[in-house]
């Protein structure tokens, strides 16, 4: 076992903590992939030699720690690749490390949903042909699998059912995401409330992707329920980008998309994903004199923004 996949047991409208408890994973490993909004994969092949420990053995020592230091537990797949450390986070539970091991004895017994991404759609119809485990889909001739699901996700869904794990945890994936959440005072049922949130959500994402020059190019919606459970919607933009406006309509179509009615809202977050450079980013020249003033105004803003702090200048919504 040589990679974690960690998921902390964050407390709700605590998402933007995430980048914080990464820092304790880096004190084992310099190889730490973050997955937002609570989790992240971390490659130990170099502390287990440096420690003189298991990966599981760490991953109780990275339990303790994040209780002792962030008062904050956690639940964590231990595996040879990332794929199985997911997937081991089935049996995981606060205490006990999930484990699987190399090959498809360990995994044959899983329903074919337990792989990442295979989502319910693709699992139906495996279902539909009998093939409802792992062990029924590797035994599965590969043309058969083809024909279900298409040539290339037919192998490599016999590759993963096979235990073959090709993933690797790529580091600083944090840096390519930001978040930003808002929570409210009291579980919040008025839709204009959340809109406002919204609002305020991507003209903070907005404004931080202008600082950094970078643009996104998926926006990710997560929006957290009364009882604790939470919806997560993303959408890849159109082109890459760091306009606000741009930003808060996708928000506000995600949101118009779950068709929430009469539903208690703890928080709202907006995750922006996919970021890269401006200077490489194409932007569709628009002859909407309209939407060329909003982008004078915006750099304005930024501007003023930067000298007298960050709600200087804040949408008409937002100043009532």
């Amino acid at each position: 076992m040589t990679i974690l996949c960690v998921r902390f047991q964050l407390p709700p409208m605590y998402e933007t903590a995430l980048p914080g408890l990464l820092g304790l994973l880096e004190e084992f490993t310099p190889v730490v992939e973050a997955l937002p909004p609570d989790g992240a994969l971390a490659d130990l092949r170099g502390a287990e030699r440096y420690f003189g420990r298991s990966a599981v053995e760490l991953a109780s020592v990275i339990r303790v720690r994040a209780l002792a230091h962030y008062g904050v537990d956690c639940v964590i797949g231990a595996g040879p690749g990332p794929m199985l450390a997911r997937m081991a986070l089935r049996d995981a539970r606060p205490g006990v490390t999930g484990v699987l091991p190399e090959g498809p004895d360990g995994i044959a017994d899983l329903p074919v949903t337990a792989l990442p991404g295979v989502g319910a759609a693709t699992g139906r119809t495996l279902r539909e042909y009998g093939l409802d485990t792992l062990g029924r889909v590797a035994a599965a001739p590969l043309s058969t699998l083809q024909r279900l699901v298409g040539a290339k996700a037919g192998r490599e869904l016999r590759e993963k059912a096979n235990g073959i794990d090709r993933g690797r945890v790529v580091p600083d994936g944090v840096s390519r995401s930001l978040v930003t959440e808002r929570p409210f005072e009291r579980d919040e049922l008025d839709a204009d409330r959340h809109r406002r949130a919204l609002l305020s959500a991507a003209g903070e994402l907005g404004a931080r992707l202008r600082a950094l020059d970078k643009v996104c190019g998926t926006l990710t919606l997560t929006v957290r329920y009364a009882d604790r459970s939470a919806t997560t919607r993303s959408r890849s933009l159109k082109e890459p980008t760091a306009h606000s406006a741009a930003l808060t309509r996708v928000a506000y179509g995600m949101y118009e998309a779950l068709g929430l009615q009469r539903a208690r809202v703890r928080s709202i977050a907006l995750r922006a994903e996919g970021l890269d450079s401006a200077e490489r980013a194409s932007h569709q020249l628009s002859f909407d004199p309209v939407d060329e003033k909003v982008r004078r105004i915006e750099e304005v803003a930024d501007r003023v923004r930067a000298k007298f702090g960050p709600d200087a200048v804040l949408p008409g919504a937002l100043a009532a």
